[in-house]
């Protein structure tokens, strides 16, 4: 036999769910749907407190389960090893969410696709990563290869490095996407050096540097879109 309740006969931690069920995960608020993740609270303290104090944090929303370290979610009152766990992998379901939705749509020749593609992997990344993404004859994304993570210097990036992956895989056009921890996608005077050394090197083998994308905070810049690339 089925058990009906009303709101007010709930306990807090319990409403989200009813609340599920009457209307549907949409209506749910942030620190609900947190809540029904993390379940129980601790002594003083219901779910829905706890999921809300993890919102208050740095980014002041659900960005949070990105930006908050392990350790720092496990320093927050309710929330354990095993809780931290659930929710950093949560985390990482949603990043690869997003990419399997853009994967079927990654185009050559649409910077926007591309940057749509790698957005949730690179823009909560705190450092640079710079990454090789590479494509066959039928412009079809073969895979990508993180190149370097820290400060895109020419001094440091070496072609031959790139290269020998692309050649590995057989790629015929490549790409260079890396992220601006700082949110604004704009090139530096190394992001330019970098993408002319593999431009040039590339010419020289036969594999076409197709772009270089900048990704920032929900946003990017392409230098083949800024007509930079020779």
């Amino acid at each position: 036999m089925e058990h009906h309740f009303i709101m007010k006969e709930l306990s807090d931690s319990e409403k989200p769910y009813e609340k599920f069920l009457n209307y549907g995960p949409e209506y749910l608020s942030d620190a609900e749907l947190l809540a029904v993740i993390i379940r129980t609270g601790t002594t003083g303290r219901k779910s829905v407190e706890v999921a809300q104090e993890i919102l208050n944090k740095k980014e002041k929303n659900l960005l949070n389960l990105y930006r908050l370290s392990f350790k720092e979610l496990m320093e927050i009152p309710g929330i354990g090893r095993v809780k931290a766990i659930q929710l950093k992998c949560l985390a990482e379901i949603t990043k690869r969410i997003s990419r399997t939705t853009h994967s079927r749509q990654v185009s050559l020749n649409s910077a926007a696709s591309v940057a749509s593609y790698y957005m949730e992997t690179l823009r909560h990344e705190e450092q640079e990563k710079l990454m090789l993404c590479m494509f066959d004859s039928q412009c079809v994304l073969l895979g990508e290869e993180v190149i370097s993570i820290g400060t895109v210097n020419a001094s440091m990036i070496s072609p031959r490095e790139v290269f020998k992956k692309a050649l590995m895989n057989q790629a015929v056009y490549i790409i260079l996407l890396h992220n601006h921890p700082s949110g604004v996608p704009m090139p530096s005077m190394q992001d330019k050096l970098v993408t002319r050394r593999v431009e040039q090197c590339g010419e020289m083998i036969g594999i076409h540097l197709s772009d270089h994308i900048i990704i920032g905070d929900n946003k990017y810049f392409s230098f083949k879109e800024e007509n930079l690339l020779h």
